[in-house]
């Protein structure tokens, strides 16, 4: 096989093992041995991109209980038993902010004899945009977009956003009147349930003063909206956090040991930090890979917006690494594919980059000048040049980001 064809074969076995539904099975008996006490329902209200799916699971569990999806376009078709709503990723918008409400009312509608089955799962943070008491839709637009550009790591961006919430950092738990078990697919390494959607059924990642210290070490304090900056210079609310069942029934590590069965080893360090020390690291193992071996890397990675080209953190790992390949060449045959497990990287329809020795070389017979693309940020359209872009639709999961290092 070659090495292109078996880095995505890897891939797709991370892919496979994020399945939502199976992920709601496993976590099932332990929500049933709650059930509503007399004349009590079950209200189950999905968010995120792996909503669709894992709400299906649930009703199908749980026949007769009402339903609430929150995702993402592409994830978005009809569920019988389900009420869908569209909302906005990566920017919040004004869809994903008449979901908020729907949600508020629904948490708002329940009483002690009934339960409250939320299934959590990455891309949830955008989806909710309930802005603080004095925000604007706007506002929370303005600070999201800061964010994205400004290569601070998921957990940095969700305590931020939770500051600036009326759902996120156990919003839910605050309206909701009867008990809450939560069913989490983690997309964040570590697997820490207060990242994950912003954590709307665990206590906030820290205090609002965190994240006022944060946004002025990321130096977005001063251009951020002053509603926002008012939002977070208020005291955090000092009722204890009603509690809730958190468990996690799907991560990404989880989908790396998948691709270790598959036939991988598991690389001695995960995607994380800037785009740039991620691919240098990655690319120093290349030399001293056996003939046949591959390294499988789960993770997400964090990049700095200087440009306003097209592109992903994914795609941009990809070329960057193309490009450490051409300078530093190895004698032999290789790939290495990094993908969102969701099926998306960035605002575009790409969901990661597959690339090889030619690749470089391929992206510059086109006209087009890999190192500039990337100073633009600008990864979707040089990797299109070089026939290394992957496309693979809505995956109806997300567990953060994959990749794999092939050696023929």
């Amino acid at each position: 096989m070659r090495p292109a064809d078996r880095a995505m074969a890897l891939i797709q076995a991370g892919i496979n093992a994020a399945d939502p539904a199976e992920a709601v099975r496993r976590g099932m008996a332990e929500v049933l041995a709650n059930p509503p006490e007399q004349g009590g329902r079950w209200q189950i209200i999905a968010l995120g991109k792996a909503a669709r799916a894992m709400a299906k699971a649930a009703l199908q569990a749980l026949p007769g209980g009402d339903a609430l999806v929150v995702t993402n376009a592409g994830n978005d078709a009809a569920l019988p038993g389900a009420r869908v709503m569209r909302a906005g990723h990566p920017q919040p918008d004004a869809q994903g902010a008449a979901a908020a409400d729907e949600v508020e009312r629904l948490l708002q509608s329940v009483g002690p004899n009934d339960r409250v089955l939320a299934l959590i799962s990455g891309g949830g943070s955008a989806m909710l945009p309930a802005p603080a008491e004095g925000m604007t839709l706007a506002d929370k637009q303005a600070v999201n977009a800061l964010l994205l550009a400004s290569g601070a790591d998921i957990a940095q961006v969700n305590l931020i956003r939770q500051g600036l919430s009326r759902l996120k950092g156990g919003g839910w738990l605050r309206l909701s009147a009867a008990p809450v078990v939560a069913l989490i697919l983690s997309d964040v390494p570590g697997d820490d349930l207060r990242v994950i959607a912003s954590g709307p059924t665990v206590a906030p990642v820290g205090t609002r003063a965190d994240a006022v210290a944060l946004a002025k070490r990321l130096g977005i304090w001063d251009r951020m909206p002053e509603p926002a900056r008012a939002a977070l210079s208020r005291p955090d609310d000092p009722r204890p956090l009603p509690q809730a069942r958190n468990i996690l029934v799907g991560s990404n590590a989880i989908s790396v040991a998948a691709m270790v069965t598959a036939g991988a080893d598991t690389a001695a360090f995960p995607l994380e930090g800037d785009v740039q020390d991620c691919a240098q690291a990655i690319w120093a193992l290349a030399r001293d890979l056996a003939p046949g071996q591959a390294l499988a890397f789960g993770g997400e990675t964090t990049v700095r917006l200087v440009g306003d080209g097209m592109g992903g953190r994914n795609q941009e790992l990809a070329l960057r690494l193309a490009l450490l390949a051409e300078g530093d060449p190895v004698p032999f045959d290789w790939a290495f594919a990094s993908v969102g497990s969701d099926g998306r990287d960035g605002p575009g329809e790409a969901a990661g980059g597959l690339v090889g020795p030619d690749t470089v070389a391929k992206v510059r017979t086109a006209d087009v000048d890999p190192v500039a693309a990337l100073s633009r940020n600008d990864s979707t359209p040089a990797l299109l040049a070089g026939d290394a872009l992957v496309v693979t639709g809505a995956t109806g999961t997300n567990v953060a980001d994959l990749a794999v290092l092939v050696r023929a």
